[in-house]
């Protein structure tokens, strides 16, 4: 299959997508701040500068999309055309999450994986949100998935 899109219609989307303050990063911190909960943007001095950070609670939040993160949802599935530049792509940016979690981890955080789809059912992301700040499940990773 070829792409619809000529080059330059192409690149301009792509320029398009930003990686900060995201339709389902601004539910997350919606849902957040109207929990109650008070937190911090896009700390750069943590590995993976996560998308909301908890310092007393020494918390992070990343809120991931699923195409950009290949989480194998309808969602994140594969491209059909380019293979060669796609598959590569998203499992490096698997790795590379995986990479920051384990380096959170290594400096004494916990981190928790919000995916795009999950930002539809607020309810139940709202219970989860609260077991993982609350200690109750102190972390959540690529593999988890709230809906399953």
């Amino acid at each position: 299959m070829t792409d619809n899109r000529t080059p330059a219609s192409r690149s301009a989307l792509m320029a398009r997508i930003g990686g900060k303050n995201t339709t389902p990063e601004l539910a997350v911190r919606r849902l957040l701040h109207g929990m109650g909960y008070r937190f911090r943007l896009h700390r750069k001095d943590l590995p993976g500068t996560p998308d909301i950070v908890f310092p007393g609670r020494r918390k992070a939040i990343f809120v991931h999309g699923c195409f950009w993160h290949a989480h194998g949802c309808s969602i994140g599935r594969t491209p059909k055309s380019r293979l060669d530049y796609w598959l590569p792509k998203l499992d490096a940016n698997k790795r590379r999450d995986a990479a920051k979690r384990a380096e959170l981890e290594v400096i004494g955080w916990h981190s928790f994986t919000v995916w795009q789809c999950e930002t539809k059912k607020l309810d139940d992301l709202a219970e989860a949100l609260a077991a993982f700040l609350d200690g109750k499940n102190p972390d959540r990773h690529a593999g988890a998935k709230l809906l399953a």
